[in-house]
């Protein structure tokens, strides 16, 4: 057998199982596909394929289907990462653009993939110990009340509402705004506390009650990361599902739930020269997933958040690598400086 007709045979195996759910035998390869050979010839063939551990018989069925071995060398094989058609663009630049607040934006996200791919979206804040200080605003609500909304570059946005202790003018605000943000700008927020200290050092006697009381606002905002979290999308998806998890879809909705499993994976997933990373089924780490696949690639100015999505290993690979690939593009996009 061949190595480009083996490729081929499988390559049919899979697209013809992940569309019908069916085992796939020798004369429904024949009818389907033009491998210019015969069922003979397809069912020896089948068996090399069998013998190498790519494709099995599930119980006693006399059709086929592939195995994780099976997918991943399917996968391995797709040259490139097809495009998406012009509508399904137009749809995520639509969903996508036109909000500025990050969990919008995420939550919008992880909709869009699990309607383009019909499986469960997993989205991974971006890192904020690696993300710097855009922007800082200092908004008068109060004669001492003041919103301190904090914008690092990964496009996360955090605000909250301090006492500054005494009554405040706008020029007095705009002033020590001014100050804050020639200070900070830049700055990593993860060390942000420290250039903090310096920025209220350097002000008056006068203002430094004040700057005291909005630094320390900045400061909680600092600490306030969501470093450890995602945004899911579809879970029903999986309940659509269920006979792809013959064991048990409970592990999978508790790897979901317990986001540290899914955390991990992502960050320990790396990306192939496609731009995506695939893990299927027993390549899981977590046991969990021995049944699942996971698609993902980064996202964001460093690329070091993922956004992917999991499913069944019964899927369609190259659909749901384009789809993810390019919604971590558009995000990107949204998100870059």
């Amino acid at each position: 057998m061949s190595e480009p007709r083996k490729l081929e045979v499988l390559r049919a195996i899979v697209e013809d199982y992940v569309h019908s759910r069916e085992p796939v035998g020798s004369k429904a390869l024949v009818e389907r596909h033009h491998l210019g050979v015969s069922s003979a010839t397809i069912r020896n063939d089948m068996a090399a394929l069998e013998d190498e551990g790519l494709i099995t018989a599930p119980h006693t069925s006399a059709g086929r289907i592939p195995t994780d071995k099976g997918y991943r060398l399917f996968v391995d094989q797709i040259s490139a990462v097809k495009p998406l058609s012009p509508a399904e663009k137009r749809a995520i630049q639509t969903l996508l653009e036109g909000s500025e607040d990050l969990d919008d934006v995420l939550d919008r996200t992880a909709r869009l993939l699990s309607q383009l791919t019909n499986q469960v979206a997993v989205v991974q804040y971006p890192h904020l110990s690696r993300a710097v200080v855009r922007h800082i605003e200092f908004v008068l609500l109060a004669p001492r009340k003041v919103l301190i909304v904090l914008i690092a570059d990964s496009g996360k946005v955090d605000q909250r509402v301090v006492d500054a202790g005494q009554d405040l003018s706008d020029d007095t605000l705009a002033s020590l705004r001014t100050r804050f943000l020639t200070g900070v700008a830049g700055t990593p927020v993860a060390i942000l506390p420290q250039h903090l200290a310096a920025v209220v050092a350097g002000c008056t006697p006068a203002e430094r009650p004040v700057a005291m009381a909005l630094g320390k606002g900045l400061e909680g905002l600092a600490h306030n990361s969501r470093e450890d979290r995602m945004v899911l999308a579809g879970t029903a998806n999986l309940a659509r599902s269920n006979v792809d998890f013959p064991l048990s879809i409970g592990p999978v909705l508790e790897a979901l739930e317990e986001q540290v499993v899914m955390l991990r994976l992502l960050s320990d997933m790396a990306q192939d020269p496609r731009g995506v990373a695939v893990s299927i089924g027993r390549e899981n780490p977590y046991d969990g997933l021995a049944e699942a696949s996971v698609v993902a690639t980064g996202y964001g100015p460093d690329a070091s958040a993922k956004v992917g999505i999991l499913g069944p290993t019964r899927m369609d690979y190259p659909t749901t690598m384009a789809a993810v690939r390019a919604v971590a593009r558009y995000l990107s996009r949204i998100l870059g400086p």
